[in-house]
């Protein structure tokens, strides 16, 4: 379905975001709502939300929608939605038959890489890799402003990995992942994910602190803080030297709270040629230049990004 008009939704754990855009990615009008953490009350927001825009606009728009996890391309069937109410559902097609249109659908992470790489901080660049660094860690890689999803539907989703290059008191650490299908020791979202990393510094420091509460330790000069975040900072290098080593982007772009620190852009860079196998790093990183906004704009893009 092609339109004058784009409609995209964010489905989050508890609310759900539209945008309605134009072809040249204007945003027209945007809305967030509350729903109940169910399957049926879900369904039923996204529902309102399309038909509260195709009403505004006069015409049946198109839809794309950016989830915490994927629908089988066997089964139709949503897989590793954090949104768990989501899961062993065909959320696609209850959506398809109650809008009566085609609808596009895709992982949150690849939404917001694809909305960076289109009219983004990525806009400029031919592969754009997109991290979110939040409550989580994901990441998903875009070529020529089309999202690669790969044969398992996770390329460039390496949050799962083992941090690479473990030194003894990372290990000692002893975290591990209580996310069904990983449980690995040494899992990188349980070092670099905002959760991660605040749950490690009041482990070692017997703080009972937040995110935000580190960052401002660190800002005003806390020795405790500056430490946690020189490691937290080569860590995060070397897991993105790792890939890096795979898919070896023109630009990786951050997004998430964590993104939102400062220090990362001058630091990462700097650190990032001890862990690369190459005579120069030449991957830029980005922060993102749509903020929390760029999931349900990607979303919107979902449909006609190979316009770009």
């Amino acid at each position: 379905m092609t339109s004058e008009y784009k409609i995209g939704i964010d489905y989050g754990g508890t609310k759900i975001e539209g945008i309605l855009i134009d072809g040249q990615g204007n945003e027209i009008l945007r809305k967030r709502s509350t729903y109940e953490k169910n399957y049926k009350s879900g369904i039923e927001t996204v529902v309102s939300l399309v038909s509260e825009f195709d009403q505004f606009t006069g015409t049946k728009n198109s839809v794309g929608i950016g989830i915490p996890g994927s629908s089988s391309k066997e089964s139709g069937l949503i897989k590793n939605a954090n949104s768990i109410w989501l899961n062993n559902k065909p959320f696609q097609k209850d959506i398809e038959e109650t809008l009566q249109r085609e609808v596009r659908i895709m992982n949150d992470a690849n939404c917001f890489a694809l909305s960076e790489a289109i009219d983004g901080s990525g806009a400029d660049y031919k592969s754009v890799w997109g991290v979110i660094i939040g409550s989580g860690l994901g990441g998903s890689f875009v070529f020529n402003k089309q999202v690669i999803e790969g044969v398992n539907q996770v390329a460039g989703d390496w949050g799962h990995q083992p941090l690479p290059y473990a030194t003894q008191e990372e290990r000692a650490l002893n975290v591990e992942c209580k996310v069904g299908n990983c449980k690995r020791p040494l899992c990188a979202e349980q070092f670099i994910s905002g959760i991660g990393f605040t749950k490690i510094f009041n482990q070692k420091h017997g703080t009972n602190l937040r995110t935000r509460e580190i960052v401002a330790l660190e800002a005003n000069g806390d020795e405790r803080a500056k430490e946690e975040f020189d490691l937290y900072e080569d860590r995060f290098a070397r897991i993105i030297a790792l890939m890096i080593g795979i898919v070896d982007p023109d630009a990786i772009i951050l997004g998430g709270g964590m993104s939102n620190i400062g220090r990362l852009y001058d630091n990462i860079p700097k650190l990032l040629p001890k862990y690369t196998f190459s005579d120069k790093v030449r991957n830029k990183i980005l922060r993102n230049t749509h903020g929390d906004s760029s999931g349900v704009r990607g979303a919107a893009w979902l449909w006609d990004s190979d316009k770009f």
